[in-house]
């Protein structure tokens, strides 16, 4: 059973994650509404995404644990991949861009907790 810390930082982690994935797909709809199309769309959803992210990230899920934001960078570059990867293997299944760019959001974002953790903000990421 995890420890009373982790739970709260779970907590917040959902927490940002929900104000996250809704300026992220927020973005990513009203670029899709704006005519732009739904890979250029979701590019620029996810670069924006990813400084907004950090920002919650940092400031209320893993506060008080320095975290390099080249490896955030890094770790967001991966999971645009493991998304875009999403959205196209989705969108074989899902006629709806809207639902299918929702779908791979979340499907992504599972991976990204445990990589954040680990990888920019856990004691793995902290420099010997």
């Amino acid at each position: 059973m995890p420890d009373r810390k982790t739970l709260f930082e779970l907590f917040r982690f959902y927490q940002a994650a929900l104000v996250n994935t809704a300026f992220g797909y927020g973005l990513y709809a009203l670029l899709l509404w704006l005519g732009l199309g739904r890979y250029p769309a979701q590019a620029v959803a996810h670069v924006s995404g990813t400084i907004f992210n950090y920002a919650t990230y940092s400031r209320h899920v893993f506060r008080g644990q320095s975290g390099s934001p080249w490896r955030f960078v890094a770790v967001y570059a991966a999971n645009y991949g493991v998304n875009l990867a999403l959205l196209a293997l989705l969108s074989l299944w899902v006629r709806s861009p809207y639902a299918a760019g929702l779908l791979a959001t979340l499907a992504a974002s599972l991976i990204n907790y445990a990589a954040l953790k680990l990888l920019v903000f856990g004691r793995a990421a902290q420099p010997a």
